[in-house]
């Protein structure tokens, strides 16, 4: 499935655009995240155990008597269990669970851009592009996470002032299957890719998975809106006479906002883990929007 680290890619890769710079790899990005992840959970066991070391205290003041002064606390009585703490165990509980899943390294995939409201927190669409084919991620995300904020044509391509309002999202697809009719698909779990052909003209476009369930639209709405996006100007109502072809698919989904990708990135500055990274072509071939 798409991971943090691909959306931190996808946020590198497009920074170091604007900026003019070279980018981490993704391998040094998914290296550097895991040491990073690793010293916030050290950390925040620290803090645990403090909090936890500051409420038992008082406690053993009380059971101990009068003679337990402030300064006192390394004369408290040592039954072994007393002052142990069950944040001791808690930062091996999910080591082995980390890397349950084998790494995905080619995928067809999309890179999505959204506008976080400073005020209200919601999302709007600011790039989405895209493709079907599979791609090596290392430069699939890089090429598609640039080719997305820049040259989605429904939109002004994003400048730098604007990253700290965007939104990453990064979705991998799988599981295509031809529908057995326009219908033969799920809300919420399946995107679609229709094409079809009227007055000799091709028609083609695409919706991931998770676009109908957050318009809050049904099948027919979903369909009529997607064919609307091919380009059809047909009857609404008329719309089940065309000759769809639909094929679902899955997609694994991830998505971060900048605050996360920046303090991420200053910790890589501060720990002089950012190294340059080979500089990309960018692949357009076989790019959709949604």
């Amino acid at each position: 499935m798409a991971t943090v680290e691909h959306c931190l890619y996808c946020f590198e890769s497009l920074a170091a655009y604007l900026e003019r710079r070279k980018s981490m790899s993704l391998d040094e990005i998914e290296k550097s995240y895991s040491e990073y992840s690793k010293q916030a959970e050290a950390g925040a066991a620290s803090s645990d155990k403090a909090e936890s070391l500051e409420k038992r205290i008082p406690a053993l003041r009380r059971v101990g008597g009068p003679d337990l002064s402030e300064g006192s606390s390394s004369s408290l009585p040592s039954s072994g269990s007393t002052m142990s703490l069950a944040t001791d165990t808690a930062a091996t509980s999910t080591d082995s669970l980390a890397n349950s899943e084998a790494a995905i390294t080619e995928s067809p995939l999309f890179v999505t851009w959204n506008t976080v409201s400073a005020r209200t927190g919601n999302t709007s669409l600011r790039g989405c592009i895209g493709t079907f084919e599979a791609q090596e991620l290392d430069e699939g995300l890089s090429s598609y996470a640039i080719t997305s904020a820049v040259h989605d044509t429904r939109f002004d391509p994003i400048t730098r002032r604007e990253l700290p309002s965007l939104e990453a999202a990064v979705t991998l697809l799988t599981d295509f299957e031809d529908c057995a009719d326009a219908m033969d698909w799920e809300i919420g779990t399946h995107g679609l890719r229709i094409s079809f052909a009227e007055r000799g003209r091709r028609y083609g476009a695409t919706y991931l998975p998770d676009v109908a369930a957050e318009q809050g639209w049904t099948k027919e709405e979903a369909l009529v809106s997607l064919m609307r996006k091919a380009g059809w100007a047909g009857r609404k109502d008329k719309w089940e006479a065309v000759d769809l072809k639909v094929v679902r698919y899955q997609g694994r989904k991830k998505s971060i906002q900048y605050p996360e990708y920046k303090q991420w990135r200053d910790w890589v500055d501060k720990n002089g883990k950012a190294a340059e990274g080979d500089s990309e072509d960018e692949d357009e071939d076989d790019e959709d929007e949604v």
